[in-house]
C-alpha cells in the first residue's frame, strides 16, 4: 500500500511539472550538458525481520546527461557506481559486520528547477533500475560458522547468504543548487533511494519474509559543460 501511494505521488508530480512546461516560450532555448559527479553514500537496508544497523559511508560516482526542454524543466538520465548495503550493530558482543553491494545505477530524472540566471535550485525526482556487479562481506568472525550471540534477535542465516535477486529497481529524489559560469555548471545535490525490490527472498518460508530492500541518502558534486 505505501509503495503505490509513493508511486502514485511521483507520477502525479512528474505530469504536472511536464504539463506546466506544455506552454513554451518562443525565446527559450533548450540546453544540453553532459558532465561526471562523484560523492557519498549513506546506505541501509529495509529488513524484516529487522536488523539494527550502524550508519556507514560508501562512494558513489558516475556520469550524467541532462536535457533542458523549456522553462522550469529537463530531464535527467545518469549512470553511476554506488556502493549500499548495510553495518550491523552487535551491541552485546565484540563483533562487527559489514555487508557492501556494488551497484550500477541508472536513474531517469524528472528535473525541475527555478533561481536566477547564475544559481539555480533544484528537485529531481524519477525511477532508478540497478543491477549489482559484486559484494563485500567483512566480519571479524567467522560468516560461514557465526559464534552464539547473546542478542537472540540476530539473523546468523544472513552472514553469508547470496543475493537472490540482482536486479534492483525503486525511486530516487532530491533537492539542489547549482552555480552556472557561462558553459560550466557546478552542482551540488542530496538524494534519498527507496528501494521497492528485494535483494532476498520474500516469500512466507524465506528469512526475510517481508522485506530486504535497499534505502539510503546519497551527497554528490557534480560538474556539467553544456553543448548547446
Amino acid at each position: 500500500m505505501k509503495k503505490s501511494i509513493i508511486i502514485t505521488a511521483i507520477l502525479l508530480l512528474c505530469s504536472y511539472a511536464f504539463s506546466t512546461a506544455q506552454v513554451r516560450d518562443p525565446n527559450f532555448k533548450r540546453e544540453l550538458s553532459v558532465g561526471v559527479k562523484g560523492g557519498v553514500t549513506l546506505p541501509s537496508m529495509a529488513f524484516s525481520p529487522s536488523i539494527e544497523q550502524n550508519t556507514w559511508v560508501g562512494t558513489t560516482a558516475g556520469v550524467t546527461m541532462r536535457y533542458i526542454e523549456e522553462k522550469i524543466f529537463g530531464l535527467i538520465v545518469e549512470a553511476n557506481f554506488s556502493q549500499r548495503g548495510w553495518d550491523e550493530t552487535f551491541e552485546e558482543d565484540p563483533y562487527n559486520y559489514r555487508r557492501t553491494l556494488n551497484y550500477l545505477e541508472i536513474p531517469f530524472l524528472a528535473h525541475i528547477y527555478f533561481g536566477s540566471e547564475k544559481v539555480h535550485g533544484f528537485v529531481n525526482l524519477g525511477p532508478q533500475v540497478g543491477i549489482l556487479l559484486n559484494d563485500n562481506k567483512e566480519g571479524n568472525f567467522d560468516i560461514n560458522n557465526p559464534p552464539t550471540f547473546n542478542d537472540r534477535n540476530k539473523i546468523p542465516e544472513v552472514y553469508n547468504m547470496p543475493v537472490k535477486n540482482i536486479f534492483d529497481y525503486g525511486i530516487t529524489g532530491g533537492l539542489g543548487v547549482e552555480l552556472r559560469l557561462n558553459r560550466h555548471i557546478i552542482i551540488l545535490e542530496g538524494r534519498y533511494y527507496f528501494g521497492l525490490g528485494d535483494i532476498y527472498g520474500n516469500r512466507k518460508s524465506d528469512v526475510f519474509y517481508g522485506s530486504s530492500a535497499n534505502r539510503g541518502f546519497l551527497v554528490s558534486l557534480a560538474y556539467q559543460f553544456r553543448i548547446w
